[in-house]
């Protein structure tokens, strides 16, 4: 969105567009999308959708139910304002949302976040003018003609955090390095738990940020409370981050789920990563893992194996500066830092075709 806003006629932008891109975010009925996008001031279309992938057969009927209610919703709001194009990036929403874009001949732009696409985003590439990918490996799966390698798009503020900066920010030592644990927006029980269960003997070796997330923040909570005074002052856990930025920039490595976010975060930072693929979702965060480990820049610990591993694993890593060097070099040489603005423009360039 922030690379959207700062186009400009004349400056960036190409011929034919407005002055002011007015944009319009669409969701799911009771998504946590909707906070994030108001803090952001932009408006908000909430659409009845759901999932009809792995999921029982009345909960298929159902959702086939709310996506039917949700392309009508979709119908009405877009006959009425009459989009210049739409981007979308796959999810529940994206069926209707696209469906119905091409229809009224919207051009659609597709972003694939991950290496390998969800059924989404392949029918929705199916009716996209033009679809950006985020590493180079995923070119082959679509039509070469609509394929643009782009890079993951990052948060304009990511730019501002430095080293220093962002270990002020959380109170951190300079000269101590420092671990990066979280489980993506709603946190990851698995990580969460085997963290705790080892906070003991990594405290003697790292500083922790730890980011729960909302759902086991009680417990964890209640579990730091708990910790004796000097483990618990060089632990710093969080329900939840608005300034993701400094919490990468601050660490020397982070322990993560393998969503599609680190394929660029990771590698902005330059961060070492030791991934924990969530084994329940296909196998995206098992193919973005792996894609960066192949790649030198992480390493792949199974969710179930991770809580006898952990300690092993960061005390091998921290000890050995020069795996951990070549690690975030690894990471760093996969950087696209102007992937935002890359997308945008080319979303701009179908809106004026």
């Amino acid at each position: 969105m922030q690379a959207l806003r700062a186009i400009k006629p004349g400056h960036n932008a190409p011929d034919g567009i407005a002055p002011e891109i007015a944009l319009t975010w669409v969701g799911t009925v009771g998504g946590m999308e909707a906070q994030l996008v108001e803090r952001l001031e932009v408006p908000f279309i909430a659409i009845p959708a759901g999932g009809v992938h792995g999921v029982g057969l009345l909960k298929t009927v159902v959702n086939l139910w709310r996506m039917v209610q949700g392309f009508f919703v979709t119908w009405r709001y877009m006959r009425k304002e009459r989009p210049a194009a739409l981007l979308t990036t796959g999810g529940y929403v994206s069926g209707p949302v696209t469906l119905v874009a091409w229809l009224l001949h919207v051009p659609i732009l597709v972003f694939l976040p991950d290496i390998e696409p969800a059924q989404s985003v392949r029918f929705a590439g199916w009716m996209a003018a033009r679809i950006a990918v985020t590493v180079a490996d995923s070119e082959q799966i679509f039509p070469t003609e609509k394929v643009v390698v782009t890079g993951y798009p990052l948060r304009e503020e990511f730019a501002r955090w430095d080293r220093c900066a962002a270990r002020e920010y959380f109170g951190l030592a300079l000269d101590e390095p420092v671990l990066l644990v979280f489980g993506g927006s709603h946190g990851a029980r698995t990580i969460n738990r085997a963290l705790l269960a080892n906070l003991p003997a990594l405290i003697d070796k790292v500083q922790v940020l730890h980011i729960s997330g909302m759902l086991d923040w009680p417990e964890v909570a209640a579990a730091r409370q708990a910790l004796p005074e000097g483990i618990q002052a060089r632990y710093y856990a969080f329900d939840y981050i608005h300034e993701m930025g400094a919490a990468l920039a601050a660490a020397d490595l982070v322990l993560s789920r393998a969503g599609a976010s680190i394929l660029g975060e990771f590698s902005y930072f330059g961060l070492p990563a030791i991934l924990v693929p969530y084994p329940y979702a296909w196998r995206y965060q098992k193919v973005n893992a792996n894609w960066l480990a192949d790649r030198g820049a992480a390493i792949v610990v199974e969710d179930a194996e991770l809580a006898e591993v952990m300690v092993p694993t960061v005390s091998a890593l921290l000890s050995d500066d020069e795996q951990l060097q070549a690690m975030a070099t690894a990471a760093r040489a996969l950087a696209h830092p102007d992937a935002a603005q890359h997308i945008a423009r080319l979303l701009c360039e179908l809106a004026v075709s």
